[in-house]
């Protein structure tokens, strides 16, 4: 990835962060969290990839949202970034943070089963 494309992709994250803030309620929609974007080398293409703090019904709500308002979001950022052509918008669910909390859980068990499993064969030797 060029510098570029990297330039225009975290300018694209901030002005869609901001965009979610103003735009989009967090009682209907969640907390929308853009967690990268990914541009095509041609910068044509955008890959927003996204997080939504909140149960998988509102997770499948707030991306059901952003599909439906793809054109509005797109003319609002063609507005806000200046480039020769705005980029086509792909949306993506990133649910990175959710699958490191659930590895994070299983781990956790992991320990507290081998600790449990130390201190019963400590107490049997003693």
């Amino acid at each position: 990835m060029s510098v570029r494309t990297q330039k225009v992709g975290s300018l694209i994250k901030e002005e869609l962060s901001v965009m979610f803030q103003r735009n989009f309620s967090i009682s209907d929609y969640g907390i929308l969290t853009v967690t990268d974007v990914i541009m095509s080398p041609d910068l044509k293409v955008a890959k927003v990839y996204f997080s939504v703090y909140g149960d998988t019904e509102r997770k499948k709500k707030s991306f059901a949202m952003l599909e439906a308002q793809k054109p509005s979001i797109r003319s609002m950022l063609g507005h806000l970034v200046r480039l020769r052509y705005t980029p086509e918008i792909i949306f993506y669910l990133d649910e990175t943070i959710e699958n490191a909390m659930k590895l994070e859980s299983i781990f956790r068990k992991i320990h507290e089963q081998d600790l449990k499993k130390e201190e019963q064969s400590n107490s049997a030797e003693a």
